[in-house]
């Protein structure tokens, strides 16, 4: 017969179970750190903004921009909708906006045509697709969601990812000259003039760092992540950046954080940026604004770019280290924010 196990035993034995419980719980990837109801989303639109040198009526164009685009993911979060849809469609809202640097409004590439990358992330499962250089896709966010539902791969790009295109009816494809505007255009043609005239070579590194991005939390507790650009001005054909690259210019994982990177790509791939910042939240436990400020101020050298990003608790960071960012966000507090970044 087995003899009665010891108070001292008993003890034991309850603390292990206790401790062992915790541990699971603190690694574990559901909605625990999320109140019941509560979701938040965040959106930049690129890096490359100078605040100090645009008028009323301008900084009003682009606050109105970004609150119409940030309405669309906050209505499908609000009415139960996951994260991955609300990132998806509010992309689609901002490749639409000719403000930004993403779709319609894509900037010129050194041939004076456009390519445009994108990636998507969902959180909770850690499934990613991307596209790079496509040139007829009117909605590269997407693409990149087909990418990761319905292939095996991750990234395609150019002619690969523009005969995936072709097996899909719903997404709709232009001709590359609908992305271009006015605007776009005068913008590369006073760039290669520059160019010319100095005719420096070490001049030749493009201009504009826009994108636009977007992470959000669902009222489940998951996280996505999507970013989407047309690269920086008179780029090399060819060239890309952060924007479809997995964790560097997005990155998710449910009960970490979600991350849209926006600034010169080549900074962010070289400091494997969106992922960097999960990894100072899940390994060195910091909290998002410590996280993002480490980024920012010692990995990322001065003027790279932005990052926004929310964690499993549904605070948003909203940072950057160039003269300013446009962005906009709810946090799961209720806390609006739409701003176009300080000087």
């Amino acid at each position: 017969m087995f003899s009665e196990p010891s108070a001292l035993r008993v003890h034991s034995i309850f603390w292990l179970v206790y401790f062992c419980f915790n541990c699971i719980m603190a690694d574990s990837t559901n909605a625990a750190y999320l109140p019941p109801g509560k979701y938040a989303i965040a959106i930049h639109g690129g890096a490359g903004i100078e605040p100090a040198k645009l008028t009323i009526k301008e900084k009003a164009a682009y606050e109105t921009a970004l609150s119409d685009c940030l309405a669309v993911g906050e209505k499908i979060l609000a009415g139960g909708g996951t994260a991955l849809d609300a990132v998806e469609q509010t992309i689609r809202a901002l490749e639409e906006e000719p403000l930004f640097n993403a779709g319609r409004g894509a900037v010129f590439n050194s041939a004076g045509k456009h390519e445009l990358d994108a990636s998507i992330m969902d959180g909770s499962t850690r499934a990613c697709g991307a596209v790079a250089s496509v040139s007829t896709v009117r909605n590269p966010i997407s693409l990149a969601r087909i990418v990761m539902t319905d292939t095996k791969q991750v990234l395609l790009i150019a002619e690969g990812a523009e005969k995936l295109a072709d097996r899909y009816p719903r997404i709709e494809r232009v001709s590359n000259d609908w992305f271009s505007t006015p605007e776009r255009r005068k913008e590369w043609e006073e760039k290669r003039a520059k160019l010319k005239a100095k005719e420096e070579a070490k001049d030749a590194g493009p201009a504009s760092k826009g994108t636009v991005g977007c992470v959000a939390l669902d009222k489940a507790g998951h996280l996505a992540a999507g970013t989407s650009t047309g690269g920086m001005t008179n780029k090399p054909v060819g060239r890309i950046g952060d924007s479809p690259i997995i964790g560097a210019g997005t990155y998710a994982e449910d009960g970490v954080c979600a991350v849209s990177c926006t600034g010169t790509g080549e900074e962010f791939i070289r400091t494997n940026a969106a992922f960097h910042l999960a990894a100072l939240i899940r390994y060195k436990k910091l909290p998002l604004a410590e996280a993002t400020e480490e980024l920012l101020t010692k990995i990322l050298p001065a003027d790279a770019g932005g990052i926004i990003s929310l964690d499993a608790s549904g605070n948003v960071s909203l940072r950057h280290n160039t003269s300013g960012m446009s962005q906009a966000s709810l946090d799961a507090n209720g806390k609006r924010v739409v701003s176009l970044g300080s000087p």
